[in-house]
């Protein structure tokens, strides 16, 4: 377990449980109160914000094979009262037509398994779980090779807070990882 565990005795109370339950008298009672740490609840929460969203982009993909994207861009450009003829749709347009089926079949797929990537990261990171832990870090540390690459390429503020946020997440797993380690062996002397 990850979490912070405080022991109180209570020897009063021990003593008077013990001597009801037929236990030896002046055995103490044990209360362990668990706290339970906000960061990696919030990182845990946001993977499994990540998951829902990866989810839903997966059920886009897969509800848009063997459809017209052009003309399906077209309608939510009227409903959102965006002009069909502006630059942002024109550029969508041309960069639909290049999705064929085959590629929507792949995007979803992806984004599923991405989505059960985040969302076993995130159960395991709000019930502070050790492995849940070292999955995130190692996870992270896979993507930013492509992150720094796809910022190389084309830099944007999206891609940059992107980065920013991974690399504090990234830097509080392994400060909160350390920490328990340390905390761990100076127990165990």
């Amino acid at each position: 377990m990850s979490g912070i565990e405080i022991e109180e005795v209570d020897e009063a109370g021990g003593a008077r449980a013990s001597a009801a339950s037929g236990d030896k008298a002046g055995a103490g009672h044990k209360h362990v109160a668990r706290h339970h740490d906000s960061g990696l609840l919030a990182i845990g929460l946001l993977k499994l914000a990540e998951a829902v969203f990866f989810f839903l982009v997966g059920v886009g993909a897969i509800h848009f094979i063997h459809r017209d994207l052009g003309d399906s861009a077209l309608r939510l450009a009227e409903r959102l009262r965006i002009d069909p003829d502006g630059r942002l749709v024109s550029y969508l347009l041309d960069h639909l037509d290049a999705i064929t089926a085959q590629r929507l079949k792949q995007i979803g797929l992806a984004t599923f398994f991405y989505a059960g990537l985040r969302t076993t990261e995130g159960i395991g990171l709000v019930l502070e779980q050790l492995w849940a832990e070292y999955l995130t870090v190692g996870v992270t540390t896979a993507f930013l090779p492509w992150e720094l690459y796809e910022i190389a390429r084309h830099a944007d503020w999206m891609r940059v807070c992107l980065l920013v946020a991974n690399l504090i997440v990234l830097a509080y797993l392994v400060w909160w990882l350390g920490r328990n380690r340390r905390g761990e062996t100076e127990a165990g002397e």
